[in-house]
């Protein structure tokens, strides 16, 4: 890494751990974008305080890359003008998605240099083809081109399991500069906490939650190994997540008070774990983890549609909708844990 790089305000605030939504993609009914609720969107997520947002990810649909659509290089378009048009634009993080194939990824990711962003979130699902190897050879290409945010996706919504000996691997590419983690289970989550404690790049690398069904306890934990006869700690930053895509003024509340418990104890461990226990009511009916998470993206719309943020809950799959019985959850939810929603503050966004 450079010492431009280096020096950048954006890595620094990558470290310091950040709240980084999933940006939803605002759709009309004829499924175009919809302008004004996408920037309305995005001014949503910068007044709630959040350090960054990840453009043409999973929550932002994968099938914007269909040519049917082509929808990746103006949404992209669409959010860096919106992002820099705002007075938080400074140091505001702006992350990249980029899949498929490496020439595919090669390809957005010199497009996400064109637009300004920051770092790319490489994913390495959808790719049955590719070796452990081949996925890191391809990591190498993409990270010649720009900071890579590893990505490891859960296998129920396309990702798949990769080894500690992948991780390894991983971690030693000059220019990985973060790891999100999204693989909703606890032994392949330590797999990658443990190898990037052991790489000589440890303190280059910042690990980012993913993994929305456990936010609050893997933002509370330190992880601990000896290594070559010493202490060596590990800790999440911060949070890469679709579930911050709602409720995010929440979500950067929170962030902030487990901060303060890692760093003072200003704040009750119990309590925060109860809280966590709230947020993954929360988070298992948003993403409708009942129907093995096929109401996910319909369940963010949702919730986002009644707070004013967005017109519709329209996707570009038409298997992409609300499960039976998701929306009397999403009520149940709303009434269970009002503390953690943020309606009011919403509708204040103009």
């Amino acid at each position: 890494m450079n010492s431009e790089q280096q020096s950048a305000g954006w890595l620094q605030h990558l470290r310091a751990g950040k709240v980084i939504p999933a940006l939803p993609l605002a759709l009309t009914e004829s499924l175009q974008i919809d302008q004004p609720a996408q920037e309305r969107l995005i001014r949503y997520y910068m007044a709630s305080g959040a350090g960054g947002l990840a453009v043409g990810v999973h929550t932002t649909q994968f099938e914007i890359r269909d040519p049917a659509f082509n929808l990746l290089e103006p949404i992209f378009k669409m959010a860096a003008e919106e992002i820099e048009r705002n007075p938080r634009s400074v140091d505001f993080i702006k992350v990249a998605g980029i899949c498929g194939p490496t020439e595919q990824a090669l390809k957005e990711a010199q497009l996400a240099v064109n637009y300004g962003f920051h770092i790319g979130l490489l994913s390495m699902g959808g790719l049955p083809d590719y070796s452990e190897a081949d996925l890191l050879e391809r990591t190498k290409a993409i990270a010649a081109i720009l900071p890579v945010f590893g990505f490891y996706l859960q296998p129920a919504v396309g990702g798949r399991v990769l080894s500690y000996s992948f991780w390894s691997a991983f971690a030693e590419i000059p220019n990985v500069v973060a790891i999100k983690i999204a693989a909703f289970n606890r032994y392949q989550t330590l797999d990658v906490v443990r190898a990037v404690a052991y790489s000589k790049r440890n303190p280059e690398i910042s690990l980012y939650t993913g993994n929305d069904d456990n936010i609050v306890a893997d933002l509370l934990t330190t992880y601990r190994f000896k290594i070559n006869g010493k202490i060596v700690e590990k800790k999440f930053s911060g949070g890469l997540l679709g579930h911050w895509a709602v409720w995010t003024s929440k979500a950067v509340e929170l962030l902030a008070r487990i901060k303060d418990c890692r760093t003072n104890a200003a704040e009750n461990y119990a309590e925060l774990l109860t809280i966590g226990a709230a947020v993954t009511d929360m988070n298992a009916v948003v993403f409708d983890a009942a129907n093995k998470f096929k109401g996910c993206i319909a369940g963010i719309h949702e919730v986002l549609r009644r707070q004013g943020l967005l017109n519709g809950i329209y996707c570009l799959s038409p298997e992409e909708k609300l499960s039976p019985g998701q929306a009397e959850e999403l009520d149940r939810v709303a009434a269970a844990y009002p503390e953690w929603t943020d309606d009011e503050f919403a509708k204040s966004v103009e």
